[in-house]
């Protein structure tokens, strides 16, 4: 007996989503180039009266770290090429989080236009909903496979980076405001930022254990992670203000965000039955 597989057919609403998150993409990408100084106005770090300069508080990442972006907006670039192909139309990893997708481009655009305004409280405000609306399409990844390595590189490595990028500039977004709103000197405040950076490493470790399904997933986020605890950690040791006591406490937040989703994977259920069973097999030959 012959059976056969019925192959969904893309509907209008599939193509107009394909094409809305593609444009859209790239009109919200040239917003966040323009609005970050690409190509001609005033870069990140000078806006709003220099708040989120690298010295600006002690939780301010040192400026390479910001290189990063060009990796996320590369990763984002491919995510919408290939979630554009005929193929993609009726895909449900596609569908369940492509619409999401785009809504954290133009999250990301409307926070380097309200940073450009100088309304620091208000980025607050955009940059939590934007990691939530990336903890959506985390959850949305988590629960279905990708149909191949392309798109697990397309979704899952891009959004990790995204994410774990986002959750650590929160942080210093956060810092940054409170900075700003009390009129603080950028060295005060070291109980706070190690108390800020113990919740970032809690956090880090959260997202590894429930993602630990997604391997990919959540080893991107500990990546992004780890780099941007990383560079703060490089920005008290070496840059103004100078701490040594947040800068080792970044750097263990740093150690812990990357090793995580290792750890989370090592001691999956099913990982470690497998890892007996290779032994046992050992064991009788």
């Amino acid at each position: 007996m012959t059976t056969t597989t019925t192959v969904p057919t893309a509907t209008a609403a599939d193509r107009v989503r394909q094409w809305t998150v593609a444009v859209g993409a790239v009109i919200a990408m040239l917003g966040a180039a323009w609005g970050s100084g690409a190509f001609g106005g005033t870069p990140i770090q000078d806006a709003a009266g220099g708040a989120l300069a690298a010295d600006a508080t002690l939780l301010a990442p040192d400026s390479p770290a910001f290189a990063i972006w060009s990796a996320i907006y590369a990763a984002l670039v491919v995510f919408a090429v290939v979630q554009l192909l005929p193929s993609r139309a009726t895909d449900a990893r596609m569908r369940a989080v492509s619409w999401w997708i785009l809504a954290s481009m133009v999250l990301n655009a409307v926070w380097i236009g309200v940073v450009q305004a100088g309304w620091l409280w208000l980025s607050v405000l955009v940059i939590a909903v934007l990691v939530a609306v990336l903890g959506v399409v985390a959850r949305r990844l988590a629960a279905t496979e990708a149909a191949n390595p392309l798109d697990l590189a397309a979704t899952e490595i891009t959004v990790g980076l995204y994410l774990g990028w986002a959750a650590v500039a929160t942080v210093a977004n956060i810092a940054a405001a409170g900075r700003d709103a009390i009129g603080a000197d950028a060295g005060e405040g070291t109980v706070w930022a190690i108390l800020a950076l113990a919740a970032v490493a809690v956090l880090a470790s959260v997202i590894a254990v429930r993602l630990r399904w997604r391997p990919a997933l959540a080893m991107s986020v500990g990546v992004a992670m780890a780099w941007g605890l990383g560079w703060i950690a490089a920005g008290r040791a070496e840059g103004e203000p100078h701490n040594i006591a947040v800068m080792w406490a970044a750097g263990v937040a740093a150690a812990i965000a990357f090793a995580a989703p290792f750890a989370a994977f090592d001691f999956r259920r099913d990982h470690r039955m497998e890892s007996v069973d290779l032994t046992d097999t050992d064991a009788d030959a």
